[in-house]
């Protein structure tokens, strides 16, 4: 105890009383204030006005060094320094900044201050220092001043108690709805869109009309933001959102235009970017994106922005799709960007999360209070210059007796308490009257302090009136607004796209039926069918793909743009592709590197190529399968909807056994049934109900039971009653037949003779589902195109050699064959080709009795496997 004693005493007398505390509750309540100060006097606007301390001082600074609108430039530097020394005392970067930035045209949809000299740019550019720059007030940041020497507001001592400043301003214009605001607070923060000033005051005057007006009445009125660079908003939730909650998404498009070069090439041409996007550094951004092959058809990119206004120009490939170009420049670019409302503002002190109805309500009372304070400042100084002019009109109705008395005083104070005491007279009045000069003893001057008087009366009775009429106020309000409407108001720069949801390119682009091909090198490129002649049987064909020596086409089919293509490659993995976003071009263009469309693995190559209508439909995804088949005849069956999630680095879609490829994918139903075709001939045919569903990492079961040296060359999904089966061989013979000569036998069967296979025919090399109404196309490994109708081709026993369909020179060999479907208004070109079957005539169809001679079928296996 008398340890402890003394320690205090110690304590005592060097540091006064020590008072213990706990550390915790310290630092919390430390940091408490901390946060307080920062969310009040620092990051948050004030909802009456709009503005943060720094802004209102700024204002208020310029506005008491007189640099108004009609007034000259002052010296940045003596701008900062009036605000810096008199009521900011902080960094002078934090207020040249700010006062910067209420110069900028690109920052502010209104802007307060006037510069003169380098105060930036959009692309980013750093204005220059303050003793360069001069400014003055804008004449709309006069109206956030109008009345501020009326008492309309209260005043605060500045830092050091030395001189007052405005807690908030008039703001005689609805500032924070016009400009917006943003802001970073401790555990909150604020983003306020800017908004067209027409709309605004519509919207408040709406308010004042009907104070219980639904924010959608007032969505009528004040549609969306509008903001100071334009562009397009795409999508109305976002918008309908923060009107009614304060907070939500919205999306901005640049205005861009598609034109022609004087020399021929397509551009795009952007006019308008989104709000806050650093133009130089989207620009630098694009440039690498199209140099990593992110973007592609873009061959030239540049700024032609002049002070006329902002132009960015993107000059096209020849095979590029302007519309597909421009939508990758939004996914990818800064060209489309949002922009997150959060209106948290100050009211009362308090930080608030406000909707529409909310910014309009409080500002409404701000300028209530303000009209009813400067009202009041009036009543009160209209009446103090009554009563003189009552004096004043005193002493001219008694003005012999005012004069005699004035003259037989000594000194002013005995003149003053004898006009006081004979005429029943204020101080004030009596120090008038002595004060007035001797002309406003005549008779003119008299009826102007008369008229005057008049007139006073009458304005005290106006004031008195609004004081006692809310009426009256609101309708001040009204005219304030109406006249800053006429003053400031200018259309709309952001354009409404009512959308809903995110921007569909699908929209822009026709759903055309397109010819997509594949080469075995990994070229792709999509032909409208229209480029491609019907020719007969037997025809010599036309150059289809231009490819080079080692190249030819492997996958051919149909697709319209908005379709799928689901890419499945030897390696057993996925990758998705939109037909629209492959490349155009012409039948003889070679196309595009499909590395560059998809991210394959150099040393995987695509074999199989899937075209899927859609992939958001439920429906549709959970009731058809894909089935898989590989070269040593495996087959895998799994539902679409594990395949519908697209990713960029593809996914594992079948896991394949070593030595093993995938050869081919079918689209299915569930009720549907497979035919396997080997390359020496045999085929199954099973219902697809035989192979379980699996996820997508299993490898399969057994589709077919293969010979030795043999290989699956196909397999196809029979989806149609009315179809038959269609075989190629290697060497240009085919043939069709009736499906049902293919019995159906369980999964993994060997199955039954499909082509008679010899040394003249070759190995079989494709199938077909197809029908009457269906055209073949086929293309040679040396590119050689020809498209035949498939009711050329008589239908034959599945043991016979067939007819042949093309002619094929030394050394060629058929490369793919897809069917098409036919349009009932497509041209067909007849008696182009030469029918060339040896010992034959030129009907279609026949050929000679070798060829067409069914041989016996061979012993049809049922045999089964094990999975």
């Amino acid at each position: 105890m008398a340890e402890e004693s003394e320690n205090q005493e110690l304590g005592a007398g060097i540091h006064g009383t020590i008072i213990p505390i706990n550390i915790e509750d310290e630092m919390r309540g430390a940091y408490i204030d901390y946060s307080m100060s920062v969310i009040v006097s620092r990051a948050l606007p004030d909802v009456r006005d709009g503005f943060k301390p720094v802004h209102r001082r700024v204002l208020y600074g310029m506005s008491e060094l007189g640099v108004f609108h009609n007034r000259p430039y002052k010296k940045s530097a003596r701008i900062v320094g009036e605000v810096l020394g008199k009521y900011h005392p902080h960094g002078d970067s934090s207020v040249y900044d700010t006062m910067v930035r209420m110069a900028q045209e690109w920052s502010l949809r209104y802007p307060l201050v006037d510069g003169q000299g380098n105060f930036g740019s959009v692309d980013g550019d750093s204005p220059a220092a303050m003793r360069y720059t001069e400014a003055r007030l804008r004449r709309i940041a006069e109206e956030m001043l109008a009345d501020i020497n009326k008492e309309t507001v209260d005043f605060q001592p500045n830092f050091d108690d030395s001189l007052t400043e405005p807690s908030v301003l008039p703001a005689r214009i609805p500032n924070l709805l016009l400009n917006g605001t943003s802001g970073i607070a401790v555990g909150m923060a604020t983003n306020m869109a800017p908004h067209c000033l027409n709309e605004v005051v519509d919207g408040i005057t709406a308010y004042i009309e009907n104070p219980e007006i639904e924010i959608e009445e007032l969505m009528n009125h004040i549609k969306a933001p509008d903001f100071p660079t334009g562009g397009i908003i795409y999508g109305y939730s976002g918008v309908k959102s923060a009107f009614e909650t304060g907070r939500g998404r919205i999306v901005i498009r640049s205005v861009a235009n598609f034109e022609v070069s004087k020399t021929g090439k397509e551009q795009i041409v952007v006019t308008e970017i989104p709000y806050m996007v650093n133009k130089a550094n989207m620009i630098e951004k694009t440039a690498q994106l199209i140099n990593e092959k992110k973007i592609e058809g873009i061959s030239d990119l540049r700024d032609e922005s002049d002070r006329e206004g902002l132009r960015i120009v993107y000059d096209l490939k020849r095979d590029a799709v302007p519309n597909v170009v421009l939508n990758n420049l939004y996914k990818y670019t800064q060209l489309q960007s949002s922009f997150s409302i959060n209106n948290v503002a100050l009211v009362k002190g308090r930080p608030v999360t406000l909707n529409l109805k909310d910014l309009i309500k409080y500002y409404v009372e701000h300028r209530m209070e303000v009209i009813t304070r400067k009202t009041q400042y009036e009543l009160k100084e209209a009446e103090k210059r009554a009563h003189i002019l009552e004096g004043l009109l005193i002493a001219l109705d008694h003005l012999d007796q005012v004069i005699a008395l004035i003259r037989g005083s000594k000194d002013p104070d005995e003149a003053r308490a004898g006009l006081m005491t004979n005429f029943n007279l204020s101080e004030i009045q009596a120090r008038a009257i002595l004060d007035m000069r001797l002309q406003r003893l005549t008779g003119l001057e008299r009826d102007k302090i008369t008229e005057e008087y008049k007139q006073i009366k009458e304005l005290i009775d106006e004031l008195n009136a609004i004081l006692a009429s809310e009426e009256k106020k609101k309708d001040i309000i009204k005219s304030d607004l109406q006249d800053l409407k006429t003053k400031f108001g200018d259309p709309r720069r952001s354009k409404i796209e009512m959308v809903g949801g995110e921007f569909n390119i699908e929209d822009m682009i026709p759903d055309d039926e397109m010819l997509v091909t594949v080469s075995s090198q990994g070229y792709i490129k999509r032909t409208n069918l229209a480029e491609y002649k019907t020719q007969g049987r037997g025809g010599t064909g036309s150059r289809g793909v231009k490819t080079k020596d080692e190249d030819y086409t492997e996958h051919l089919f149909m697709a319209t743009n908005h379709n799928y293509l689901l890419f499945f490659t030897e390696k057993g993995k996925l990758f998705w592709l939109r037909v629209f976003e492959t490349p155009e071009g012409n039948k003889t263009s070679k196309g595009r590197a499909i590395q560059n469309l998809i991210n394959i693995e150099s040393d995987d190559k695509i074999k199989a190529v899937l075209n899927v209508k859609t992939l958001t439909d439920e429906d549709y995804i959970k009731n058809n399968y894909i089935v898989m088949c590989t070269k040593k005849g495996t087959v895998k069956k799994t539902l679409l909807e594990l395949y519908s999630r697209p990713r960029q680095n593809g996914i594992i879609a079948i896991n394949i056994n070593d030595g093993d490829t995938l050869i081919d994918v079918a689209l299915t139903n569930g009720n549907d049934y497979i035919i396997i075709a080997a390359s020496q001939g045999k085929a199954v045919r099973f219902h697809e109900a035989g192979i379980r569903p699996m996820g997508r990492g299993a490898t399969g079961v057994r589709g077919i039971s293969l010979a030795d040296n043999d290989y699956v060359i196909g397999m196809i999904c029979v989806g149609r009653e009315d179809a038959q089966l269609l075989v190629v061989s290697e060497n240009g013979f085919g043939k069709r037949s009736d499906i049902e000569d293919y019995r159906i036998t369980s999964r993994g069967a060997k199955g039954v003779k499909t082509l008679n296979i010899t040394d003249k025919v070759g190995n079989l090399v494709a199938i077909k589902e197809v029908t009457d109404e269906d055209d073949l196309m086929i293309i040679t490994n040396r590119g050689i195109a020809i498209r035949i109708h498939v009711s050329d081709l008589r239908i034959m026993g599945r043991n016979t050699q067939g007819v042949k369909l093309i002619k094929l020179s030394d050394k060629d060999g058929i490369a793919s064959v897809t069917r098409i479907v036919r349009e009932d208004d497509e041209e067909i070109v007849e008696g182009e080709a030469t029918v060339i079957e040896e010992g034959t005539s030129p009907i279609v169809g026949d050929s000679t009795p070798e060829n067409n001679a069914e041989e016996p079928s061979d012993e049809e296996s049922s045999e089964e496997t094990e999975d």
